[in-house]
């Protein structure tokens, strides 16, 4: 396969939900391996079209949405501390299915489906992954497995800065418990996982991830974790990244390249 040719980019809209589908053309009426990848927070599909070409010239089809309150769905962040932020995560559960749903319709959904994304989008991935077994694997990019202890951390920051959140604030967002990988790593079930993360991230705490890894690796469930870290990185993805990205959910799908 070519790799110097460059993936087509397919503006489609999928039930109300803008989407980029990234793929190399010869391959576009192909039933080949698929990945939907989930840009971060308060940004948009087109800033993750980098790494949706990286995978696409591997062989895969790739699917970008834009979340809700985000890109062509961009709204004004609400006033209450992370209200639209865990908003925006559960509609990217919610509308998973609707993008899975809409290849079967194609005829161009593989039993090769990976998952993957940026801060927000590592979030989603990881939250993916604790619900749904036909998964193959996936790449949480300074993201967390542990948005539970993560919404802790939210809740922290803004008395600090003096923020009001509702006091019923862990119920609203109760059905994170269900989504929270670090809470049933057995869920993971040896699929690959890749993580990356930089000491220095300034947004996302290191060491959710690294105390994730840490307890789980050895495990037999946790036996596809993969987890590189930045000792002076912040909350930044380079091009190497991509690249290293992209050539493990290659192998990780036995994609011939």
């Amino acid at each position: 396969m070519n790799q110097s040719v460059n993936p087509i980019i397919l503006k489609r809209t999928i039930k109300n939900i803008p989407v980029l589908e990234v793929v190399q053309k010869e391959l576009k009426t192909e039933k080949i391996p698929v990945v939907i990848y989930y840009h971060g927070w308060q940004t948009s599909k087109e800033l993750v079209l980098t790494q949706g070409r990286k995978l696409a010239k591997k062989g895969m089809r790739v699917l970008l949405p834009d979340a809700m309150n985000h890109g062509e769905r961009k709204q004004p962040v609400s006033k209450i501390p992370s209200f639209t932020f865990w908003s925006s995560i559960y509609g990217n559960l919610f509308e998973f299915d609707t993008l899975i749903e809409h290849l079967k319709k194609r005829e161009l959904l593989s039993d090769k489906l990976a998952v993957g994304g940026v801060s927000m989008g590592g979030m989603t991935t990881c939250a993916l992954l604790a619900k749904h077994p036909e998964i193959t694997g996936g790449i949480c990019l300074m993201g967390s497995p542990a948005p539970l202890e993560y919404g802790n951390e939210i809740s922290r920051r803004a008395q600090e800065f003096q923020y009001k959140v509702p006091d019923d604030y862990f119920d609203l967002i109760s059905w994170v418990n269900h989504y929270d990988l670090s809470l049933q790593p057995e869920k993971l079930a040896g699929r690959p996982l890749f993580f990356w993360h930089g000491e220095k991230d300034e947004k996302i705490p290191f060491r959710q991830v690294s105390k994730f890894v840490e307890k789980n690796q050895d495990k037999s469930y946790g036996k596809g974790i993969v987890f590189r870290a930045s000792s002076e990185k912040r909350h930044m993805v380079e091009v190497p990244l991509m690249e290293e990205a992209a050539d493990f959910l290659s192998q990780m799908m036995s994609v011939s390249i």
